[in-house]
């Protein structure tokens, strides 16, 4: 696009557009005095205060007439600033002006004058007139000024009603706490348990309630085992701040390393990643110490309530009782066989906390504590002095032997009790962590030997029960007898003399019983060997026991014709020899031997134990035959039983000296023992005592032991003296 020029439009003719222009062909009439047109050239000439250039300059004003140029400020009135706002109006209000008749209007227009250009110097010619290039349009017909209507001030607009804004936001503000409100009050009724319930989790403690744990008693009621009240340190590894100097505080107080200590108190992540905030330093602390551990507040170390088991009699009857865990658990004895039994129901309490320094409890914050179920008590049919005397009996007997292992059972006649039961080696309940697992053993009930010639009146009740012999049988005895490739002889030769059943008995003929019991025959031995209750567990009790094992017929050979008669080749415990004489004391009726007397529930309701097992073994004339003939064991002369002898009491019983065997090998040394029942005229207690010796010498501690155990049992529950003597037996009658 072309740059405008600066200079004035001009018409057709030459002169400029907006001029006044006297006496041009071009207008229809002269205009002489009437208002000229103003343009962009007339704005030229004024300054921006309003006034000319010319009147800036100085310059004295042209003649009138056609030399003289009319201004628009000659014909207006003093407003300096009317050009300025015509300029601005781009001329056009004064075009407007100029085409209407000035005298019709009845109003003065503004005049603008062009004075003549001024002559040029002589030779200097006038420059041509512009011309213009592109043909002008056609001047617009003059049209009659029409009055300009007058302008109507415009009217103010309308103010808002200030009212139906205030009921608007009204309406607004009622709406939207009206919303909230329903909306608080849904979260408060419908939605308030989800929202509780997920941030509960995370504020919920949970203490555990220990439910006590059952005693056992002796049969008067004596405690043998009981819980107490104790206390358990924990540690919070998250807020331990010096786990060596923590642990060296706690060492003394709780007789454990600080090694250990800081083993347990350092931080350990738990299966789900999170950082563990428990672990136990002690347990069973006693009620004092748990005090000064407390005192020391300790970060991250605190004390909760627990219980310890106790065992005020130490290592009395303790291979019976057995201990527990430290989460009161039992692992052995009757701890671990009645375990369930004693064993409660532990409680809990789960309520909310907060955390850091309010790490309490929260007050009507959720709470729900399920109580603790006590566990039961057992009253065992153990009598605690009873069971102290023949512990100490037979630890006194057992000093006189190295490496040897002995037991004792003591059984009541005619309930099948068992009232005492000791074991040695022995150890102490209450610190079981100090023992060997040969010294925990029961070896009443896991003590497995060859019984020996204890067996031996087994084979003579079932001879007499079968009718193969009657108490004044003779049979002549010789020194020796071969049963397949085996020869069995005689401590005592008879030389072939005719013997009598009570001396067979006395002297422990090996032939005489060996000669019985081929005349018995082998499935009728058999046969009395499971109804005297061998080859099986007597179900005492006690957890493990040993079954034992008879010889089955098939595998029998030629030499168990002689051995098994004798106690040979038969495996038994003694608790089981012991439950077989209390049949033969009992008139025959075999009674399972028991050590629980009753069940104590928590509510102190009592509920007797079942009823033992019994059977018929013997008839009661040759059960009471058969213990008069056992009477001459203690009573003849150069017997195999005096020293077992109780004076002011008649004692029938039998001696015996088998092996002992270890997974099918032999071990060095006997077993001795010594079985009896007193007052045998009346039998009120069966007593077994058998001692394994290495380097041999049992019988030296058998016999006696059993003397001694029979009569403190026998003074302890206050039985009378035999009012008469056992019978004058005859071991080779003529």
């Amino acid at each position: 696009m072309p740059r405008r020029s600066d200079e004035p439009r001009r018409d057709p003719t030459g002169s400029r557009r907006g001029s006044s222009r006297d006496g041009s062909p071009t207008d229809p009439e002269p205009r002489t005095g009437e208002p000229g047109i103003g343009g962009i050239s007339g704005a030229r000439a004024y300054t921006p205060r309003g006034r000319t250039v010319r009147d800036e300059r100085g310059t004295p004003p042209r003649g009138v007439g056609g030399e003289q140029r009319r201004t628009p400020r000659s014909t207006r009135s003093g407003d300096p600033f009317r050009p300025a706002l015509q300029v601005l109006d781009g001329g056009r209000a004064a075009a407007r002006a100029g085409r209407r008749d000035a005298p019709a209007a009845g109003r003065g227009g503004v005049v603008r004058t062009v004075a003549p250009r001024t002559p040029r110097g002589p030779g200097v010619d006038e420059p041509p007139p512009r011309r213009r290039t592109t043909p002008r349009a056609p001047r617009r017909a003059e049209r009659p000024a029409a009055r300009r209507p007058s302008r109507k001030p415009p009217r103010p607009p309308k103010l808002a009603d200030s009212r139906l804004r205030l009921r608007l936001g009204t309406a607004l503000a009622l709406t939207l706490f009206v919303t909230i409100g329903i909306r608080l009050i849904f979260l408060q009724t419908v939605d308030a348990p989800a929202y509780a319930g997920g941030g509960v989790v995370d504020r919920t403690r949970t203490v555990e309630l220990p439910a006590p744990r059952g005693a056992i008693y002796d049969y008067r009621g004596e405690p043998l085992a009981r819980s107490v009240e104790a206390r358990y340190v924990f540690a919070d590894p998250t807020k331990v701040e010096d786990q060596a100097a923590t642990a060296k505080a706690l060492s003394p107080l709780l007789a454990i390393p600080a090694s250990k200590l800081v083993a347990l108190m350092k931080p350990r992540k738990l299966d789900n990643g999170k950082e563990s905030t428990f672990a136990y330093l002690a347990r069973g602390v006693e009620i004092a110490t748990a005090k000064r551990v407390q005192a020391l507040e300790l970060p991250g170390i605190g004390v909760h309530r627990d219980e310890r088991r106790e065992v005020p009699g130490g290592d009395l009857a303790a291979n019976l009782i057995g201990f527990t865990s430290q989460d009161m658990v039992g692992l052995e004895g009757l701890e671990a066989r009645y375990d369930d039994v004693l064993a409660g129901q532990d409680g809990q309490r789960r309520y909310e906390a907060g955390l850091g320094d309010l790490d309490a409890a929260i007050p009507g914050g959720y709470s729900q504590t399920t109580l603790a179920k006590p566990g039961s008590s057992l009253c065992l049919t153990i009598d605690r002095d009873l069971q102290y005397r023949t512990q100490q009996i037979l630890s006194a007997g057992m000093a006189q032997l190295r490496g040897g292992t002995g037991a004792a059972v003591i059984m009541e006649i005619p309930s099948g009790a068992v009232l005492a039961q000791a074991s040695n080696p022995t150890y102490s309940a209450a610190k079981p962590t100090d023992s060997t697992p040969v010294e925990r053993e029961d070896a009443a009930t896991s003590f497995i030997v060859d019984p020996g010639s204890v067996h031996k009146a087994i084979t003579y009740g079932a001879a007499l029960q079968e009718g193969v012999i009657t108490p004044d049988t003779t049979l002549p005895i010789a020194n020796r007898i071969k049963m397949g490739d085996t020869w069995f002889s005689d401590t005592h030769p008879a030389g072939g003399k005719r013997m009598s059943i009570p001396g067979m008995l006395a002297y422990s003929s090996n032939v005489g019983a060996i000669t019985v019991a081929d005349k018995l025959g082998r499935d009728r031995l058999i046969d009395y060997q499971k109804r005297f209750g061998l080859g099986r567990p007597t179900g005492e009790g006690m957890p493990g026991e040993a079954g034992g094992r008879l010889l089955p017929a098939e595998e029998w050979s030629g030499s168990s014709a002689g051995s098994v008669p004798i106690g040979h080749s038969v495996d038994a415990t003694p608790l089981q020899m012991a439950a077989a004489y209390a049949a033969i004391a009992n008139n025959g009726t075999y009674v399972q031997p028991h050590l629980v007397k009753e069940v104590i529930g928590p509510d102190g309701k009592r509920t007797p134990a079942p009823a033992p097992v019994t059977r018929s073994v013997l008839s009661p004339q040759n059960a009471a035959a058969l213990r008069t003939m056992l009477e001459a064991v203690t009573t003849v002369d150069h017997a195999t039983g005096l020293t077992a002898a109780v004076p002011s009491y008649r004692v029938a019983g039998k001696t015996g000296t088998g092996l002992r065997f270890v997974d099918g090998k032999q071990q060095p040394g006997e077993v001795s023992s010594f079985i009896g029942m007193a007052p045998a005229e009346n039998p009120r207690y069966v007593i077994a005592v058998f001692v394994y010796a290495p380097n041999y010498g049992g019988a030296a501690v058998a016999n006696p032991a059993f003397r001694d155990m029979m009569q403190f049992t026998l003074r302890h529950y206050r039985v009378p003296p035999s009012t008469g003597s056992a019978p004058k037996f005859v071991v080779y009658p003529r």
